[in-house]
């Protein structure tokens, strides 16, 4: 690796799971899922905050593979969230210039769901001043699996030579083959695990972790948080010089 990639200022790529809204509200009383409708509008705070720092993409880890887990009324109440947020925030979004893709399995998903996903995905397809990429349905062993399956195919249909496989090739086949790897991933609410988030995208990111919950999680930590990046010596494996 080059010496002149051991420095960055601003991390380009920017992934945030977002942890933390349901024990917001039961702090509070509240039922669980009103934190994760606070939780919905700080999104527009922090995508907002994007541009003036320099961030060009953000990836935000909205529902994993293992939250179906959660009672029937949380999920549902969550899908629920899900369509109010594209319906209410599309108009600003492309205006904005904010492109938005969404990344994991779709198939389990409610069918007026994905057709709002599209919707948003096609008309903001033209917008450059921020890539927000919102992981939905999403697990990182799941999408390697399903990575793989593709791969295997090709390989069988003879699209792609086996003695030519490379690092690179796997990428192109992740959910996540149209984005640089993430430079720094933020997790709310104190947890320090990575809970199947961007196993392979984020072999080299730097990590921080906050105590915030994410309704609580403000741009201006946000902008700290990112700021601080600048301190940070990422080597990818070579000495310092």
């Amino acid at each position: 690796m080059a010496a002149k990639d051991t420095l960055q200022i601003t991390p380009a790529h920017v992934a945030i799971i977002m942890d933390g809204n349901g024990r917001w509200a039961t702090r509070r009383g509240l039922p669980r899922i009103q934190g994760h409708r606070i939780g919905a509008r700080r999104v527009r705070e922090i995508v907002e905050a994007c541009p003036d720092l320099g961030v060009t993409h953000l990836t935000l880890f909205a529902f994993s593979t293992e939250n179906w887990k959660r009672t029937e009324g949380e999920v549902s109440g969550l899908m629920g969230i899900f369509r109010r947020y594209i319906q209410s925030e599309a108009k600003d979004l492309i205006a904005n210039g904010v492109r938005v893709r969404f990344i994991g399995d779709r198939s389990r998903l409610d069918p007026k769901l994905t057709r709002l996903m599209d919707t948003l995905e096609r008309e903001t397809c033209p917008n450059a001043t921020l890539n927000l990429t919102v992981a939905l349905n999403y697990g990182a062993r799941d999408e390697l699996a399903r990575a793989t399956a593709r791969l295997a195919q090709d390989l069988a249909a003879g699209k792609v030579a086996a003695d030519a496989l490379a690092p690179d090739s796997i990428r192109a086949y992740l959910d996540t083959g149209f984005a640089p790897d993430p430079d720094l991933v933020i997790r709310t609410s104190g947890e320090q695990r990575i809970s199947n988030f961007l196993l392979w995208q984020s072999a080299y990111a730097e990590y921080a972790f906050t105590q915030t919950l994410w309704p609580d999680f403000t741009a201006q930590e946000f902008s700290d948080i990112v700021l601080s990046y600048a301190t940070r010596e990422r080597r990818f494996g070579t000495v310092s010089p």
